[in-house]
């Protein structure tokens, strides 16, 4: 199947995915213990003013007709207010999603580069204490949760050391540049401001290490087992016998393969750090659309609830997406999609 027929057929198949994902999501925020109106305007707020704001909602009429007006203004791009920031819901993950979606780039940069050099190289010295210990190294960062390691380097580097800024995505000092694409590090480079960028930088190393801490050793885990049982082929018996030098067997004819598994999971993981990142993003103080996301679920702040959920979905529609085309590339074996006969 042609690349194009393939994104075609994933694009309809995620649009059905997403209208599942939103149905689902609406019944739960709407049967979830507690009265949103109530919520939104205080305990002290009079009847009136609740009942009023429970007709602008449309809580007050059936389930599928609540459903049927979000679902026609999110279609429009309108996922109304925030009961909680007073402010359209559209406009709040504008300005959230881009800190979080940079903090898991960097994070899935970590995980992949770190998690195969730590794989390749413990693949290369199996069974020697080298690689024991990136195998105890890979069970401890599995086992641990990202929080955890959050706040060991928050107290570590940031409050014992004071090497690392522990909190916000620039320091009081510097200037925030025009916001342009959202991303701190890339805005700052596109206002020229060299400092800025740099502070910047500086600001992710923490959080992105933290919250890509578990994924790197699940990438490590994963690269050594798939290269370890790669040494044992066939092919590489007769590249060895022919004289071919090691580091060559290692790079052009083992890792290609072998990196199969590592990048579907990593994909995964990726994606699942943009939900799993809001109490890294609480330590740290960053204003991501994890955090906003748990803010909206702990006040019923339904409209928020309901887009943030269908925003990770996309994203990890997209990351699979993404990560097939990539495997399919790395193996020519593996086609987009059974052919005729198959």
């Amino acid at each position: 199947m042609s690349l194009p027929s393939f994104l075609g057929r994933r694009a309809v198949h995620s649009i059905f995915v997403l209208w599942g994902l939103s149905v689902v999501i609406f019944v739960i925020s709407r049967i979830m213990p507690g009265d949103p109106a109530r919520m939104a305007v205080g305990a002290r707020a009079p009847q009136w003013v609740v009942d009023d704001l429970r007709e602008q909602m449309h809580l007050d009429e059936p389930l599928i007709t609540q459903y049927y007006y979000w679902l026609r203004d999110a279609l429009q791009g309108d996922f109304g207010i925030s009961l909680v920031t007073r402010r359209p819901v559209a406009d709040d993950v504008k300005e959230f999603f881009p800190a979080t979606l940079e903090l898991a780039l960097f994070a899935g940069l970590i995980m992949g580069a770190g998690g195969i050099l730590l794989g390749t190289f413990s693949a290369r010295h199996k069974d020697q204490w080298a690689d024991n210990v990136v195998r105890v190294i890979s069970y401890l960062g599995v086992v641990t949760p990202a929080f955890v390691f959050a706040i060991l380097f928050l107290l570590l580097f940031g409050m014992t050391l004071e090497w690392m800024p522990t909190m916000g995505r620039l320091s009081p000092t510097i200037s925030r540049p025009p916001t342009v694409t959202g991303f701190m590090t890339i805005d700052t480079l596109l206002a020229g401001d060299v400092n800025a960028f740099f502070d910047s930088l500086w600001h992710l190393i923490l959080p992105a290490l933290a919250l890509a801490m578990g994924g790197l050793a699940q990438e490590a885990r994963i690269t050594r087992s798939t290269m370890s049982d790669n040494l044992s082929k066939d092919y590489i018996a007769s590249g060895r016998s022919l004289g071919i030098p090691e580091n060559v067997m290692m790079s052009s004819f083992l890792r290609k393969p072998s990196l199969i598994p590592t990048i579907s999971i990593l994909g995964l993981d990726f994606a699942a750090t943009m939900g799993n990142a809001f109490l890294v993003e609480m330590i740290f103080i960053w204003p991501g659309l994890s955090r906003y996301g748990i803010n909206a679920m702990l006040r019923k702040d339904l409209n928020a609830i309901a887009a943030v959920i269908l925003v990770l979905g996309i994203v990890f529609i997209v990351v699979n997406i993404i990560v097939d085309i990539v495997v399919a590339r790395l193996d020519p074996r593996i086609r987009l999609a059974p052919g005729r006969g198959e």
